[in-house]
């Protein structure tokens, strides 16, 4: 079998590779589940610091043949001690290049939100989603045939570090298993395998598995799908959405009976899928389903739209067809500080399907501009031009494109643009800073109290305008779960430009007051020694917090 290759590259490729650190994992929860198309393994790592040094991240290591298929990765950590008890925060995450690794292996980076001391412990949760990492086999089934699929992995954690206790569970879609690799302490308990628990196990662990299974989950790919989104002066997003599917399971072959299948579907044609459904937005309208033939009148909305193309899809089989639908731009858009924002889903409304390549279309207004798009994960980015009736210059388009799109991707791509505008808003206030110091330097040059008092006056009023241009870009980001890794750090950020606002309008208020009563240099120094100390220190924490956001 042509699997067992790569778990033999990975055991030599992991042979004498050194320690990174002295952390070490007292307790591994791994959870696999390969209930659908797309393989999620959840990890629970109880990580502790044996050493004496500070460490601030943790390392995740992926076999190579593995890490090409890794759609989506997130990690966080939990506060507060027990199972299921405390809060949750996300963490960095990044791909690093460790010294002395083998190029077998991939790394990944999880960044601490605070170094880990000698003898402390924390809490990871890591979610891992892979696509084509289901190989069926057989390759090819006729029309009576069940599908079965092949998956491999490692029973052991791979890790750069020791794992003192570990288990792993492994759910399919049903109890039906052909085979599965039996290590010490396995068990089947319906559909669902457990390994361990096992202790004691050094760096770099692997002890390959290989679970050969039933699976009939639509094998839904969307080859290509192009999302165009144009925003409209009427009020309106029009959504059109052009998708290139084939089901990527087991290539069908022989003769197809639609007979046979019509008659006993669930036989004879077991691994093939009918339809597919799209989750539309609360009050989408004037839904359409087309191919190129024309409107297919076999689909069905409700608050969900139930898609059925014109023949049942079996293993190696394509079809093409678009969607589309109206949306109230109300739900979507939002202004704040003379901008407007877009807030729209980036990823594809049918959670069955993986997309191989997503294309995101950005139509706005003719004449938008200062256009300004992110999205929560990494994307190729673009602009393009689009000529429509009555247009003279053409609409601006903001074109985004990702491979290997998973349901997780699912997420609004607005909020990185509304951090900007408060990274922006920070820097505006801080620019305002700069002009009350400017305001003390004057005073102390020309002595005009009252030229001081009124520069403070007039950046008391513009720092509270800026307040306000904060307040709904916050309220966004904290009810928005797809800030929640970055949220931690402008809340930071904005308490630290605050009490940095409050120690310099005290400093301003004693100096100018000091200059009234005609007190001299070296006294007014000494007023504002201790609060110049506390200003310079805030505004170094200031300026390091805008520079982490600029990294995320």
């Amino acid at each position: 079998m042509g699997f067992r290759f790569d778990l033999f590259i990975v055991l030599i490729a992991i042979l004498s590779v050194p320690v990174l650190s002295d952390l070490i994992l007292s307790k591994v929860d791994r959870r696999i589940d390969l209930t659908s198309q797309v393989v999620r393994i959840t990890s629970t790592l109880k990580v502790e610091n044996s050493g004496n040094d500070p460490v601030s991240e943790v390392l995740l290591a992926f076999p190579e043949h593995q890490e090409k298929n890794l759609a989506y990765l997130t990690a966080s950590f939990r506060e507060g001690k027990g199972k299921g008890k405390g809060s949750t925060s996300s963490l960095p995450v990044e791909v690093v290049h460790p010294q002395g690794m083998p190029p077998a292996l991939v790394f990944y980076s999880v960044s601490l939100p605070k170094g880990l001391g000698k003898g402390e412990s924390l809490t990871l949760d890591v979610l891992v989603v892979f696509t084509h990492s289901l190989k069926p086999f057989p390759k090819e089934i006729t029309q009576a045939d069940f599908q079965l699929v092949v998956f491999q992995d490692s029973g052991h954690y791979l890790s750069p570090y020791e794992v003192k206790f570990q288990s792993l569970s492994v759910k399919l879609p049903d109890a039906r298993i052909e085979s599965y690799t039996r290590l010490e302490n396995t068990k089947t308990v319906g559909s669902e395998i457990k390994y361990g628990p096992y202790e004691n196990h050094p760096p770099f662990s692997y002890s390959p598995i290989v679970v050969h299974f039933e699976q009939n989950q639509p094998f839904a790919v969307a080859e290509q799908l192009v999302r165009e989104i144009e925003i409209s002066h009427w009020g309106n997003v029009q959504v059109t959405e052009h998708y290139k599917l084939i089901h990527a399971g087991a290539q069908s072959k022989g003769e197809f009976s639609r007979l046979d299948y019509q008659a006993r579907p669930q036989v004879r044609g077991a691994s093939a899928f009918r339809h597919l459904v799209a989750k539309l937005p609360p009050r989408a309208h004037s839904v359409y389903f087309r191919d190129e033939i024309g409107n297919i009148s076999t689909s069905h909305l409700w608050t969900e739209l139930e898609i059925e193309p014109r023949y049942p899809m079996f293993g190696g089989w394509r079809t093409s067809f678009f969607i589309g639908y109206g949306l109230p731009l109300q739900d979507f858009l939002f202004e704040s500080g003379g901008k407007r924002f877009l807030n729209i889903t980036f990823g594809c409304p049918m959670n069955e399907v993986v997309i191989d390549n997503l294309i995101v279309k950005v139509v706005l207004p003719e004449g938008s501009r200062d256009i300004s798009v992110s999205a929560p994960f990494a994307v190729k980015q673009w602009q393009e031009t689009k000529l429509s009736h009555l247009d003279i210059v053409g609409r601006p388009v903001a074109v985004l494109e990702k491979t290997n799109v998973v349901p997780e991707h699912n997420q609004h791509f607005q909020i990185q643009a509304a951090i900007q505008q408060v990274h922006d808003i920070i820097s505006r206030c801080l620019s305002i800073h700069d002009k009350l110091e400017a305001s003390l330097r004057d005073l102390s040059r020309t002595g005009d109290v009252q030229a001081c008092k009124a520069a403070r006056k007039a950046s008391d009023g513009q720092l509270k305008e800026l307040s306000k241009e904060l307040r709904p870009l916050l309220a966004f980001l904290q009810s928005s779960p797809q800030a929640a890794q970055i949220l931690p750090k402008v809340e930071e950020l904005v308490a630290k430009e605050r009490e940095l606002q409050e120690k310099l309008m005290l400093k301003h208020t004693t100096v100018a007051d000091s200059y009234e009563k005609k007190s001299g240099g070296k006294e007014i120094e000494n007023r504002i020694a201790s609060q110049q100390q506390k200003i310079v220190a805030l505004r170094q924490e200031v300026d390091d917090l805008l520079d982490y956001i600029d990294e995320i």
